[in-house]
């Protein structure tokens, strides 16, 4: 069986080298993994990284004129994806690699088609993000993580806390035939979404998160990413041509 996992880069050059390598020593008993790496013309030099693996079997590499954002990016992954399984991975290390494990475990039991790794299961919602030296913006992404999650839970009849993670993995046939429209970080949503539509409800595993600051490069921008995901919550709930 074949994991396809797509990893969009944008300026992250002090932490793709380290993602990349650690998944290309990652072995999973029964799983070939296949990295697909986006990469949207960094300013930082992450290109110039993301080049030296062009040509490494395990890597499909494809390479942007411009960055349109994340979620474009990873409609591109899933274009050329050909894993049985599919998996989001950002360039950073937000999240736990060793948490992959368990998240593809409820996966190969055959159990579980769509598995999102929650990271906020285990602590209070607001504490989800506690961004070092800025209480005040993680006092905001925090509460708008709160009120976005009630209208999604109540939009489309499911009981999530964490519809916003990164880490989606699901098989291939949760997004065959689906159309995406979002570029950018409400990707994410219309993501989890279309594929509930599609009859395939997730199941949440708590997963091990340390969310980082902007100085570090986080790129959530609080108020243009709410306006875009308000827009596309309401062409979610009200057209089905969305």
């Amino acid at each position: 069986m074949r994991l396809s996992v797509i990893i969009p880069v944008y300026n992250e050059v002090n932490t793709f080298s380290i993602v990349i390598e650690r998944l290309l020593e990652k072995k999973i008993s029964g799983i070939e993994i296949e990295l697909i790496v986006i990469e949207s013309n960094s300013e930082d030099g992450s290109r110039a990284l993301a080049l030296k693996y062009q040509h490494h079997p395990n890597v499909t590499l494809l390479l942007e004129d411009a960055p349109k954002g994340k979620g474009y990016a990873v409609r591109q992954g899933l274009s050329v994806a050909t894993g049985d399984y599919i998996m989001i991975q950002d360039a950073d290390l937000e999240y736990n690699l060793d948490d992959y494990e368990k998240l593809l475990s409820h996966i190969l039991s055959e159990k579980h088609a769509f598995i999102l790794g929650a990271r906020c299961i285990d602590k209070p919602l607001w504490k989800m993000r506690a961004l070092s030296g800025q209480p005040l913006i993680s006092f905001f992404i925090n509460a708008g993580h709160i009120f976005f999650t009630k209208i999604i839970n109540l939009f489309f009849s499911v009981n999530l806390k964490d519809p916003f993670t990164m880490y989606k993995v699901f098989r291939r046939d949760c997004v065959e035939g689906l159309i995406f429209r979002c570029n950018r970080f409400e990707f994410d949503i219309e993501l989890l979404v279309k594929i509930i539509r599609k009859g395939f409800i997730p199941i949440e595993i708590p997963v091990r998160y340390s969310a980082r600051s902007y100085q570090a490069g986080k790129k959530v921008r609080i108020i243009p990413d709410a306006l875009y995901l308000v827009r596309a919550l309401f062409f979610l709930k009200f057209s089905r041509d969305f």
